[in-house]
């Protein structure tokens, strides 16, 4: 959408230093960007989502073992208690990430 209408707004050189530092903290580079879109929705939000790809990583990992047991499994007709046991350990690592995660987007307000 094409901005065509200019708003004008005087504030302090102190004022404009901590909307500066609120608008880097939020990880906006533009400052009109930012003002507008406090002006309409009173919100930015800046996501990490290094767990997210952390646990992409995890279940990829799974992924890949899983195929491989389940290949070796019909080569074989057999399964090993250590993959299982490796495979269960991947696994609990990834419901513990998965806890850790949500919690920290629940305590995003």
């Amino acid at each position: 959408m094409r901005k065509e209408v200019e708003l004008k707004v005087r504030i302090s050189p102190e004022d404009k230093e901590h909307i500066r530092a609120k608008m880097e903290e939020a990880g906006i580079l533009n400052m009109s960007a930012y003002v507008r879109k406090m002006a309409l929705d009173g919100i930015c939000v800046r996501l990490d989502l290094t767990d997210v790809r952390q646990l992409i990583v995890l279940l990829q990992r799974c992924s890949t073992n899983l195929n491989q047991y389940a290949k070796r499994a019909n080569e074989t007709g057999s399964v090993y208690a250590a993959d299982i046991e490796d495979l269960q350990s991947r696994l609990d690592e990834i419901w513990e990430l998965s806890r850790q995660s949500l919690a920290r987007l629940a305590n995003i307000r």
